[in-house]
């Protein structure tokens, strides 16, 4: 019997990682350990967004930063090339009729320099609007291609809020089958909420799941074995739970 399936990122209940995985008959446990809020300072982005005519790139990282800056953007900037890091990031710049020019196949920091080193001039301005929590990848490649890099805050992540001893019930009576990570941060934070001895006690027991293989290193770091979404994107990462759950001698 396939037990629920713990989703990690910021979304209500009827969020669309969620609604995926009810459609393909899968039961849901959320568990938000991640909060995603706007900018503890919103001026350096608006102020970056005011001069975008001095960027030869804008870079996205995840469809939050997209979310902060299609909000104060209503269309993309003529002559401006975009970047995003996966094709879950790309579908956000899409739903708001922008142009994507750069998506590597592999939804990784590492990955989207490499694709942006043929095409990046030394010494072009990129702008990157970035998490309060952003890993160093992305912009120091830039930085080694001889882009001028430009990073803003565009949204802070915090630590969620979970009822902890009710998680850790669930985790004691090893009925979770699978745990979905969609970033670094929703790995960090389940670790430090559950507290090591669960947190592993769970990845033992249940199949993980990530996004992307930023978030699978995370996981590696920790010494558990993930499946990779494919697509890396949200219902990709609900389909690749769905066959890992059903496929399992």
């Amino acid at each position: 019997m396939i037990g629920p399936v713990v989703v990690t990122r910021d979304e209500p209940p009827d969020g669309p990682l969620s609604s995926c995985l009810r459609e393909l008959g899968l039961d849901v446990l959320s568990w938000p350990v991640v909060s995603v809020a706007p900018a503890s300072d919103p001026g350096p982005l608006e102020s970056a967004l005011s001069q975008l005519a001095q960027f030869a790139w804008l870079v996205f990282a995840s469809r939050h930063a997209v979310a902060a800056v299609t909000a104060r953007l209503p269309s993309q900037p003529e002559g401006l090339r975009v970047a995003a890091v996966g094709a879950s990031t790309a579908a956000a710049l899409h739903a708001q009729g922008w142009t994507v020019e750069v998506v590597p196949e592999q939804a990784s920091a590492a990955a989207l320099v490499d694709a942006l080193a043929p095409q990046l001039e030394r010494g072009a301005r990129v702008l990157f609007p970035a998490s309060s929590r952003a890993l160093p990848t992305l912009a120091a490649g830039l930085r080694k291609l001889g882009a001028d890099v430009h990073q803003v805050e565009a949204y802070r992540t915090d630590a969620g809020t979970l009822d902890i001893e009710h998680c850790r019930s669930i985790i004691d009576r090893a009925v979770v089958s699978a745990v979905t990570f969609t970033s670094p941060s929703c790995v960090d934070e389940l670790d430090r909420a559950l507290g090591r001895d669960h947190f592993e006690r769970l990845l033992a027991d249940a199949c993980s799941v990530a996004l992307g293989a930023t978030t699978a290193r995370a996981l590696a770091e920790r010494g558990c074995v993930c499946m990779l979404a494919q697509p890396a994107t949200l219902a990709g990462l609900a389909q690749t739970t769905y066959r890992s759950l059903t496929q399992r001698p």
